[in-house]
C-alpha cells in the first residue's frame, strides 16, 4: 500500500493500524485480529491527503478517533479532518490547516492526552509546544516554546509521550535512535532533560521516521 512509508498510528484499543508516507500520499487503514500485533494486520481502505500535502510525513488521532491530524513537509503545517466513524478513515473530511513557520519542515506531531496541547518536530531540531484552547482544534493554537533534541539528533523525525506526560520520546535518522527524556511537570517541554537512554534501532530500520507505542507502553513500533 505505501512505498515510502513515514508514520504509524494505533487505535487506543489496538484492533486498528493506520500508516501514512509520500509514496501514495494517504493514510492506509488495516484491522489487527491480535490487539497491536502488526502480523495480524489485513489492509481495509484508504484515504487521500493529496489535496493538502503532498508530503505527509506525521499521523496522528484524537483518543476517541473523531479527529485525525496530518502535518508533513510540502505545506509545512497541521492538516485537521473529522472522521464521522471513529477509526474510519473512509469517513475522513478536511477541516482546516494551520501553519507552523516555527519549526521549518514539519515531520511529526504529538498531543497530550486531552487535546489542549500539541507538540511538533522538523528541521529546526526542536520539540514545539503550542497550547489549544479548544482541544484538538488546530485553529485555536498558540505557539508556547520549545525544547532543542540537537545535542542527540539533528534528524528528528517523530516524538512520543508516555501517558501521564513525565516522559518523552524522541526518534531520529541522523543517528537512529530512540532517545528518553524527564519531564518535572507532565506535558511541558521547558521542563524537559534527557536521561540519558537511547535505543539504536539502525539495525532493523536505517532511516526511522515513525514510532509509536501499545497504550500501555510494553510494545514498541518503528516505521521508516
Amino acid at each position: 500500500q505505501e512505498s515510502s512509508a513515514q508514520d504509524v498510528a494505533f487505535s487506543v484499543d489496538g484492533t486498528k493500524m493506520f500508516v501514512i508516507g509520500y509514496g501514495g500520499d494517504d493514510v492506509n487503514e488495516y484491522t489487527l485480529s491480535t490487539p497491536f500485533d502488526a502480523t495480524s494486520a489485513s489492509f481495509v481502505d484508504s484515504f487521500s491527503v493529496s489535496s493538502e500535502e503532498s508530503t505527509p510525513r506525521g499521523l496522528e488521532f484524537s483518543d476517541d478517533g473523531t479527529k485525525m491530524f496530518v502535518v508533513g513537509n510540502s505545506g509545512n503545517d497541521v492538516n485537521e479532518y473529522t472522521l464521522s466513524t471513529a477509526y474510519d478513515v473512509s469517513t475522513a473530511s478536511f477541516v482546516d490547516a494551520r501553519s507552523l513557520p516555527e519549526v521549518g519542515d514539519v515531520y511529526g506531531i504529538e498531543f497530550n492526552t486531552d487535546g489542549t496541547k500539541m507538540f511538533v518536530v522538523g528541521t529546526d531540531d526542536a520539540v514545539n509546544e503550542y497550547s489549544l484552547s479548544t482541544a484538538f482544534d488546530v485553529s485555536s493554537e498558540t505557539y508556547t516554546d520549545q525544547f532543542s533534541v540537537a545535542s542527540e539528533d539533528a534528524g528528528p523525525s517523530d516524538l512520543e509521550f508516555s501517558n501521564d506526560g513525565f516522559t518523552m520520546f524522541v526518534i531520529g535518522f541522523g543517528n537512529d535512535r530512540v532517545y528518553e527524556y524527564d519531564l518535572s511537570t507532565a506535558f511541558d517541554v521547558s521542563t524537559a532533560s534527557s536521561t540519558g537512554d537511547e535505543l539504536f534501532v539502525g539495525d532493523r530500520e536505517s532511516n526511522p521516521w515513525g514510532f509509536e507505542f501499545n497504550d500501555d507502553g510494553t510494545k514498541l513500533f518503528v516505521l521508516g
